[in-house]
């Protein structure tokens, strides 16, 4: 287990910066995505037919994507999280490391806030540190970014890498943020069923 701190400074990142420099990496890996980045990843993803939004389920995006990376071993399972939406699921990280998905790559998008339902503070906000339970918890590694210029930078080895991994990326939210992005989780669990399968 690893845990490495890489930042070169405190500015954050812009979730809309975040969500492109994924996109501009991911080739054939499956997004599995909820809360946060559903509001932004729809507009940037160039392979929607391997998108899984979770919507209506709150907290539970890295327990579909485990059930994803232990049912399809042979393809890489993108987690794209929120802070307040795991920490409502927080012992997901324990059951992630205790299954070593080596396919299972899970970004968490931490604003300090529940930010689709209206931007209330988290619960202990500031006291905590996901990137040090996610690697107490037994993941692979654990990384946490608050510079796009070093985030951009790692992609590339991170998504390569074997995991569990996991990565924290601290953000902040363009001015203009747009709507919430609403379906069915149904819907595009049947509709990636399909791409995985072939027809």
């Amino acid at each position: 287990m690893v845990m490495i701190k890489t930042e070169k400074g405190s500015d954050m990142i812009s979730a809309i910066e975040a969500v492109k420099a994924i996109s501009d990496i991911r080739s054939s890996e499956v997004v599995v995505a909820t809360m946060t980045a559903n509001r932004y990843w729809e507009s940037v993803s160039q392979n929607q037919e391997m998108d899984l939004p979770i919507f209506g389920a709150m907290g539970k995006a890295s327990s579909v994507a485990l059930g994803l990376a232990l049912s399809q071993p042979n393809k890489k399972i993108v987690v794209l999280d929120g802070d307040g939406s795991l920490l409502m699921n927080l012992g997901s990280l324990v059951t992630v490391a205790g299954m070593e998905p080596k396919n299972f790559l899970h970004f968490v998008f931490e604003d300090g806030a529940y930010w689709t339902t209206g931007g209330q503070p988290i619960p202990g906000n500031g006291k905590f540190n996901l990137s040090a339970m996610a690697n107490d918890a037994g993941y692979k590694s654990s990384h946490s970014f608050e510079d796009l210029e070093t985030l951009v930078s790692e992609l590339p080895s991170l998504m390569r890498q074997d995991g569990p991994i996991f990565v924290s990326i601290k953000i902040t939210h363009p001015e203009h943020a747009g709507e919430p992005f609403i379906g069915s989780t149904k819907n595009a669990m049947e509709k990636l069923s399909k791409s995985i399968s072939g027809y």
